[in-house]
């Protein structure tokens, strides 16, 4: 599924506009990215959690040449499912 599906399918869910279930979604995306930005945990009970952690720098290959690399410390972002998202996939 793709973003303009998942619009579609949040205006039918909801009997609103695409328009408005577009704006809803880049919201809930904004929210979350400047959450995430700021180091804190977004929590939607039952879908999951994302949050930020370190990734300490380590050694690489590069594949091409088979030379190492050093690869830099880094934050990543990380989303962790909720009992219902998990129970429902299984």
């Amino acid at each position: 599924m793709n973003k303009s599906e998942l619009v579609e399918s949040m205006a039918k869910a909801g009997g609103i506009s695409k328009a408005a279930a577009e704006k809803a979604l880049n919201g809930c995306m904004e929210a979350v990215t400047k959450a995430l930005k700021k180091g804190d945990k977004v929590t939607l009970v039952g879908f999951g959690t994302f949050s930020v952690t370190k990734r300490a720098a380590r050694q690489g290959r590069n594949p091409q040449t088979g030379a190492t690399i050093k690869i830099a410390a880094r934050k990543v972002a990380r989303f962790k499912p909720g009992s219902k998202l998990a129970d429902a996939v299984r």
